[in-house]
């Protein structure tokens, strides 16, 4: 049996959610918070805000879109090529089962594949550079021509959902993809249906957000009576950085700038008083739906904290003593106020 976060978290995975085709996951937390008695509101944006009050002064914000793809030529041999959604390695994706679906909603199966792959006709396979003009979906349906595979029904802005795999060992990690950020929108469930007793009446309201991969998940959409919002995403592992799969990290700096030293002071302070296991880092390639909330201009203080995860936009991995770190701090700064 799964723990409650993980399970949370194997069920958002499941469901695609590349930014621009995430009305289906934002239904699906909607109606489940629903069941639960929450009054869940969809923006005009087709994010998703769940109030504990009336007026609330914190936000606490995740991001339930991820990484994907959408079709943007069917070659004359009927294969596809596509263009990204987010920003992503394609070597990290080669190779990688998809799915194709169309405007009617029908889907196809296919793979993602370097042009040539053969190793046994192609002696430059091994060198030749991962980019997606040379790449591309080999689909699962007899098709040899640009024709046969407009004839399934296939056209350019159809998306693409690579596969996540997701997998829970019996060592405690929690391995799929888009980890970046369905781990934090998991987290956020499972306070909701199972901590609602510690976070009830506060002046909160949790926001999953549907653009951060793109870049402007949160600029609208926010209430007004805002004056802070905790984003909980994904902490970087990796070299220079301090962050580890089992500790929440407390960023300090991003690309886009330094967070709220106040917030991160109280998250620290916090973190120490309570046993949390923490790292406070600096993110050198990364911005966040708080830093797209600031260059929107909403007048509110930002923090920024979330579970280490290994291959970031890649073949990620987390580890459930990370997600329960960051479960743990988010509970603790609601609970002050």
């Amino acid at each position: 049996m799964l723990p409650s976060t993980v399970e949370q978290i194997k069920s958002l995975v499941a469901v695609p959610s590349p930014s621009g085709y995430t009305a289906h996951v934002i239904s699906y937390v909607k109606g489940v918070l629903e069941k639960a008695g929450y009054e869940p509101q969809i923006t005009n944006k087709g994010a998703l805000l769940v109030p504990l009050a009336e007026d609330p002064v914190l936000i606490v914000s995740a991001h339930v879109d991820t990484l994907g793809g959408m079709v943007s030529r069917i070659k004359d041999d009927g294969t596809l090529e596509i263009t990204e959604i987010g920003g992503y390695p394609p070597n990290s994706f080669e190779g990688e089962y998809v799915t194709v679906r169309t405007s009617e909603g029908r889907d196809f199966r296919g793979t993602f594949l370097l042009n040539n792959p053969a190793a046994h006709v192609n002696r430059e396979v091994s060198k030749a550079e991962r980019k997606l003009d040379n790449m591309h979906i080999r689909l699962d349906a007899e098709v040899k021509s640009r024709e046969e595979t407009e004839k399934l029904g296939i056209s350019v802005g159809d998306f693409v959902f690579f596969d996540p795999r997701f997998e829970y060992t019996d060592t405690g990690f929690v391995k799929s993809r888009f980890m970046d950020d369905k781990a934090c929108a998991g987290i956020f469930m499972d306070i909701l249906l199972n901590h609602a007793d510690e976070i009830r009446n506060r002046p909160v309201a949790f926001y999953f957000s549907n653009y951060e991969e793109v870049g402007h998940g949160a600029a609208a959409g926010l209430p007004e009576s805002a004056k802070e919002m905790l984003v909980a995403d994904m902490g970087v592992v990796g070299d220079n950085v301090a962050g580890d799969e089992f500790s929440v990290s407390i960023c300090a700096k991003d690309s886009s700038g330094p967070y709220d030293y106040d917030m991160r002071r109280k998250l620290t302070e916090l973190a120490k008083k309570n046993g949390i296991p923490y790292k406070i880092d600096v993110f050198p390639y990364y911005g966040s739906d708080g830093s797209a909330a600031l260059r929107a201009g909403h007048n509110i203080r930002v923090g920024l904290i979330g579970p280490g995860v290994s291959a970031s936009h890649g073949v990620e991995r987390t580890h459930e003593k990370g997600i329960k770190a960051t479960e743990d701090l988010i509970l603790e700064y609601i609970k002050t106020l």
